[in-house]
């Protein structure tokens, strides 16, 4: 009996491949069932983050440009100056109409004393003028003096009397000018400690300062150039917080929930650094609702086009500060779908949104000015 051919070259190829082929495909399906369909990924991603725009709360003229494009600057430090000439004008304009206001209240107060003495004074002649009157009139029933001497009484009565009623009246007007007041919250010293504070607070918004740390950006001043408030002079990048901005297409969005792991890579690194973060939320409409100009899709011309919705993606502050990134950079994200316990949409704010310390230093050293003219110009009264 003889043994069976052997196989041709060609089937033997053929046959290889078609195990080949299965193989891969029974390892493509079981990639698939385990790994794959549990994630979703897109390279439309890229870094994002807040720009603080730094803009003059006063109009004025630049005479000091001192940050430059990629400077790194630190929150509180002098950015720009203007001129502040005007503003010292005004100020010491201020700081004198204070001290006159707390000088004129004192004089208030004075005045109360003095009108008191006053009254004091007329309630005696008005007693002695009716002591007078009535001995006249005492006298003048038995004829011991004469007529007009009786009216000179009587007419002397009705002065003090007048002179009383004059005296209660300037005494309740000065009382009414200082009543319920010290010095220091008196209305008219209140008002002058105001424009003083306001005066203040312009001379120290001659020095623009940064509002936090991060990277200028965007410098749009020049010394010599008369800006107006709310005219853009910097844009300063905290790179320590940022995020990233995925857009998934539509079709992809119905597996990803808030909290979802998610794994970065940026074009900026490579596939040697992986970044590491959460899904935060999901945009409420398309890129497109919210551009200048909409899309109209009832017209006779409409294409179905595919959309994307933005997802934010929080970045581990840590993997950051060891690898910065830039605002604007290309990423790859790919987000782990396995866990779908959470929601889809965000039903709170979301906490640690970036804000910047408040400076009142101004305010504090305006107060401080203040309580000084105060005691300056106060005197010994209470």
């Amino acid at each position: 009996m003889n043994p069976p051919a052997a196989l041709p070259h060609r089937t033997r190829i053929l046959v290889a491949l078609t195990v080949a082929f299965a193989l891969a495909g029974i390892g493509y399906g079981l990639y698939w069932g385990f790994s794959a369909r549990y994630h979703e990924t897109t390279d439309d991603a890229y870094a994002a983050g807040n720009l603080l725009r730094i803009t003059p709360r006063i109009s004025g003229t630049v005479v000091a440009v001192l940050a430059d494009d990629t400077d790194f600057v630190r929150v509180g430090q002098v950015l720009v100056r203007l001129d502040d000439t005007d503003a010292r004008v005004a100020l010491s304009r201020a700081e004198a109409e204070l001290a006159d206001a707390i000088r004129r209240v004192r004089q208030n107060f004075f005045s109360v004393d003095q009108y008191q003495a006053n009254l004091a004074l007329k309630e005696q002649a008005l007693v002695q003028a009716e002591a007078d009157a009535a001995r006249r009139n005492g006298a003048a029933a038995d004829q011991s003096i004469s007529q007009e001497e009786l009216e000179h009484a009587r007419s002397a009565l009705r002065k003090a009397q007048s002179e009383m009623k004059l005296a209660a009246a300037q005494l309740a007007s000065a009382r009414a000018a200082v009543g319920g007041t010290q010095i220091d919250s008196h209305p008219a010293v209140r008002q002058a400690a105001a424009r003083l504070r306001e005066a203040y607070l312009t001379l120290s918004r001659c020095e623009v300062r940064a509002p936090g740390s991060g990277y200028v950006a965007k410098r749009g001043v020049q010394v010599g150039q008369q800006v107006v408030t709310g005219a853009p002079l910097f844009a300063v990048v905290p790179l320590d917080q940022l995020w990233a901005d995925v857009n998934f297409k539509e079709d992809q969005l119905h597996r990803i929930r808030i909290g979802q792991p998610v794994t970065i890579e940026s074009d900026f690194y490579g596939s040697a650094v992986e970044f590491h973060g959460k899904v935060v939320g999901v945009s409420a409409g398309t890129g497109a609702v919210f551009s200048q100009l909409p899309p109209q899709n009832a017209s006779g011309n409409w294409i179905k086009i595919v959309q994307r919705l933005p997802v934010r993606v929080s970045l581990d502050a840590k993997e950051l500060a060891e690898h910065p990134l830039r605002v604007g950079l290309s990423l790859h994200a790919d987000v782990d779908t396995r866990d779908m316990s959470g929601a889809a949409l965000a039903s709170a704010a979301v906490a640690g949104h970036y804000s910047v310390p408040s400076d009142d230093s101004a305010e504090k050293e305006a107060d401080r000015r203040v309580r000084e003219i105060v005691a300056a110009n106060r005197g010994d009264r209470d």
